[in-house]
């Protein structure tokens, strides 16, 4: 489905929003200046975001901050009163209470006691089932989307322009899976430098907006983990992955990234209940 020229205008004005909002996390997010980011009239232009988006200014940037937090506190040692402010809360008390509300802990017991913690006390320990893990062989695929560089915990931005536009243009009926390649390794290649990509892969041909990109997801061998949590958490099934349970396996790594794909929406589930099969290419026998 072609998009109109007033329709490619709207998904180019909802667009500088949302990197506006990715750029900005840190500051006070204020709807007037984003009407103005977007050139629209303030009485308008937040029902077309909703439309175009699916969700509500609000919930936008609650979900990012959020997300962001819950990476912070699960894989640095920034102080919570720190994470608090730069989450846009008024008060740790309010920070507290929305977090709870989203990841059902107290940010404090989050990162005493959360599913990272039990996590990378197994892999300390050798536990070699974690997760559910299966070898499969799958066909190429074609995905359509847009590239990220930087931390791999912020290609939500990608995401959100690519389905900015595969909901404009009326094409989730026809969308298979929502996938990432990532082909960089974030404990050795510095974060502004990490390269990744953000796609769609649809059922037949789809006409893509001359900005995106086409990547290919190499048909063949994969060991696909099966990930149940919250984003912020997959880090240390990674470190699982390839410190315990590939030692355990006898099987060779192909010279492909790895690729995931998400099962189920963060904007319609708890972060504790998402979806994700992570593929990591394997050698054929």
């Amino acid at each position: 489905m072609q998009m109109s020229q007033q329709q490619l205008s709207y998904r180019k004005r909802i667009d500088r929003v949302v990197n506006y909002i990715y750029d900005h996390l840190d500051e006070p997010i204020d709807l007037q200046l984003l009407a103005d980011v977007a050139c629209m009239s303030p009485y308008h232009w937040h029902r077309v975001y909703r439309a175009i988006q699916g969700e509500t200014i609000a919930a936008t940037v609650k979900r990012l901050r959020l997300h962001r937090a819950a990476g912070q506190l699960a894989q640095s040692k920034i102080s919570i009163e720190e994470i608090s402010e730069r989450s846009g809360y008024s008060s740790l008390a309010a920070f507290s209470r929305a977090f709870t509300q989203t990841y059902g802990q107290p940010p404090a017991q989050y990162r005493r006691a959360g599913a990272h913690v039990k996590l990378q006390a197994a892999i300390e320990q050798g536990e070699g089932h974690l997760y559910p893990v299966e070898i499969k062989t799958i066909e190429p695929m074609t995905m359509i989307g847009l590239p990220h560089q930087g931390s791999y915990m912020h290609i939500g931005r990608a995401f959100d322009l690519v389905f900015g536009w595969v909901g404009q243009a009326g094409l989730l009926p026809r969308l298979n899976h929502s996938m990432a390649t990532y082909y960089d390794d974030p404990d050795s290649v510095p974060e502004p430098e990490l390269r990744s990509f953000a796609g769609a892969v649809f059922d037949g041909d789809v006409e893509m907006p001359d900005h995106f990109e086409k990547r290919t997801i190499e048909g063949g061998r994969y060991a696909v983990l099966h990930y149940r949590g919250a984003y912020a958490e997959m880090p240390d099934a990674y470190r699982w992955l390839y410190g315990t349970w590939l030692n355990n396996q006898g099987v060779e790594l192909r010279d492909a990234p790895c690729v995931e794909d998400y099962l189920n929406n963060p904007r319609e589930v708890a972060p504790a209940d998402l979806l994700t099969d992570i593929y990591m290419p394997l050698a054929e026998d």
